[in-house]
């Protein structure tokens, strides 16, 4: 095992148990004119994070380590969406309307993408999930198990929301979870710092939160 400095414990890293999860890290909410600047966000707060979690990437590929790319995506006939999704939020725009990336969070488009600059290459794990959580009627648990993977180490967006949803969900399974605070974004800074707290909290109820550096330090 690998010890990485974090909070509010040392996570202890095991090489070949471990695997980089990347969430959302899509066109329709990290680029202007897709779905979360539809709802009033303001992209450049997540877009930031993409220079951190490239560096982050790059180092698993040379390790030979795994990665999983998740997107937030529906099918175009919208069955997995449940009405109340679509309707949630009340914006100008919903979920399968037209934008100036195709259809908003729908499969296949050019919006629901991942950003060219952490694009998966071959041999790397894509994830479409029509929920906010990566575990929810996706078989991605069974697939970890069958791997051997233990640990997961979170990167993407929203840190408050979709981020956190999945290391809840991956807590309650069993994995041991590493959040890397400088790798994911909320499009609001008080939402990102609560999220952050909440996973630290009672001894690290949801797991440990540490940055790049001090990942990349340790593993270089």
């Amino acid at each position: 095992m690998i010890p990485v400095d974090a909070r509010p414990y040392t996570f202890e890293l095991v090489p070949d148990r471990t695997m980089l999860v990347v969430i959302d890290m899509q066109r329709d909410f990290i680029e202007p004119g897709g779905f979360g600047e539809s709802r009033g966000n303001d992209v450049s707060r997540l877009r930031s994070i993409i220079p951190t979690t490239a560096a982050l990437i790059a180092l698993f590929r040379k390790k030979g380590w795994p990665i999983l790319h998740t997107r937030e995506a529906h099918r175009p006939d919208l069955s997995d969406c449940p009405p109340s999704k679509i309707n949630r939020g009340r914006g100008p725009q919903k979920i399968g309307d037209p934008g100036p990336m195709g259809r908003l969070l729908i499969a296949g488009e050019p919006g629901n993408q991942i950003v060219p600059e952490l694009a998966p290459i071959a041999g790397e794990m894509e994830l479409d999930k029509p929920g906010k959580g990566m575990f929810w009627a996706t078989g991605i648990h069974e697939l970890l198990q069958e791997q051997g993977i233990t640990h997961l180490i979170f990167a993407g967006v929203t840190t408050d929301v979709c981020v956190q949803t999945s290391m809840r969900e991956a807590n309650d399974r069993g994995f041991e979870c590493l959040l890397l605070e400088d790798c994911c974004g909320a499009t609001d800074l008080s939402n990102h710092r609560a999220a952050i707290e909440m996973i630290q909290m009672q001894g690290g109820v949801f797991g440990a939160v540490s940055d790049s550096a001090k990942l990349l330090a340790v593993l270089s």
